[in-house]
């Protein structure tokens, strides 16, 4: 039984918090079930993910992957309240594309790899409410993502919530972000990409395809 993705993060400060939480209750909160505190829950970094230098410091890969098949793990039963159970989902990728790797790798990445994701809370009536978490996207079948990752306590992670982009049809900000499907510019609201403050490679990369990861991550290198 691996340990959850989201499992053991450090959270954001508080004032980058409270700047999100207009933004994120207007995009997400009380949207087809999802049962989150704001958005996809408080920012959280396993480790540092916003700039191309923290990727670069931090992360073993950097890939285009495409889940492809999911099961349930880590199952938590419940004897008491209307939850059932709580569960995590062990995802299946297709690495599509490696956009860059460190010299010495932790763990080299093949044409599939697996990591664990936030699951499902299903309730005695039956009802199913997707689980999600601060490092969003929640990562679902049928969509493509722009991801960093790094190989810690024998599985793959994502280095933290600016590390896992959506990528549908090759457009960063594009696809699925908190259990819904979004437009780039729907998802840049819930990421504060209004503010003068946020330099994140996520903001520099929106709307934009592989190349410009690419180019943002070798110059990161050689500077």
């Amino acid at each position: 039984m691996r340990p959850a993705l989201f499992d053991r993060l450090a959270s954001r400060p508080v004032s980058a918090i409270l700047a999100m939480c207009g933004v994120f209750a207007g995009v997400v909160v009380g949207q087809d079930g999802l049962e989150t505190v704001v958005g996809c829950g408080i920012p959280q970094d396993a480790y540092a993910s916003q700039t191309a230098s923290d990727w670069v410091t931090n992360a073993d890969h950097v890939v285009v992957a495409t889940p492809t098949a999911e099961a349930e793990t880590n199952r938590e039963n419940y004897d008491e309240g209307p939850v059932k159970y709580t569960v995590d989902r062990d995802i299946a990728f297709r690495s599509d594309d490696v956009l860059w790797s460190a010299d010495s790798p932790r763990q080299t990445m093949g044409e599939r790899f697996d990591m664990v994701a936030p699951g499902w809370r299903v309730y005695e009536s039956g009802t199913r409410v997707k689980r999600t978490a601060g490092a969003a996207p929640r990562l679902e079948t049928g969509h493509t993502y722009l991801l960093a990752l790094r190989w810690a306590d024998d599985a793959w992670r994502v280095l933290g919530e600016g590390a896992a982009i959506p990528f549908d049809d090759h457009v960063a900000g594009r696809g699925e972000w908190c259990g819904r499907v979004l437009s780039e510019g729907d998802v840049a609201l819930g990421e504060r990409f209004s503010l003068r403050s946020d330099n994140s490679l996520e903001k520099e990369l929106w709307g934009r395809d592989e190349g410009a990861a690419r180019a943002a991550l070798a110059q990161s290198k050689t500077s």
